[in-house]
């Protein structure tokens, strides 16, 4: 048989150059999988071992020290007396001894405390009555503008050479007291 027969018996099929019987097969991908489970189970144990180790905020409280209530009459001059009045409504009115209440705003009311008290240095008494109706945030705005004020009159004082005394009241207010204000 002359002329290109066939060689083998691989019933008519030919075999690539070069590869000698040696089929290659294409390699199947497999896809990356990831368990997520322990993934989560360490999440969730690093939050609550941070959460049991974290120390909380603490509420941030003014502190205040009042003395126990006494019902003796304690003799006062009146020129040596401020009285600050905050009517149920937040409006806030001050008066000297026994003069009339006049108005005052908040943001004036640090001012006049440093000037009265420095007016009278170390001699005047701050008396606040407070209304039952007023809003608790109304009165811790006073009392803060009051102890912002404090920090500048204690500093001029020693600065002058003198101790400070500080000298403040919480006094129930009267029905004079809202009789007083209701007009103003």
């Amino acid at each position: 048989m002359a002329g290109g027969g066939q060689l083998g018996g691989d019933g008519g099929k030919q075999q690539k150059r070069g590869s000698l019987a040696t089929v290659r097969k294409k390699k199947k991908r497999v896809g990356f999988v990831l368990d997520m489970t322990p993934l989560v189970d360490i999440a969730f144990l690093l939050l609550t071992f941070f959460m049991f180790t974290t120390t909380m905020a603490q509420p941030q409280v003014m502190e205040m020290s009042i003395p126990p209530e006494r019902q003796e009459q304690v003799d006062v001059k009146e020129s040596e007396l401020m009285t600050l009045i905050v009517r149920g409504d937040g409006k806030l009115f001050y008066k000297l001894g026994s003069e009339t209440a006049r108005g005052v705003a908040m943001e004036d009311l640090r001012t006049l405390a440093i000037n009265k008290n420095l007016e009278k240095r170390n001699a005047l008494i701050t008396a606040l009555k407070v209304s039952e109706d007023v809003e608790y945030g109304v009165v811790i705005t006073v009392l803060d503008e009051l102890n912002l004020a404090e920090v500048e009159i204690t500093n001029q004082i020693v600065a002058d050479g003198d101790k400070r005394e500080r000298k403040f009241a919480l006094v129930p207010m009267t029905e004079e007291d809202k009789i007083e204000i209701e007009g103003l």
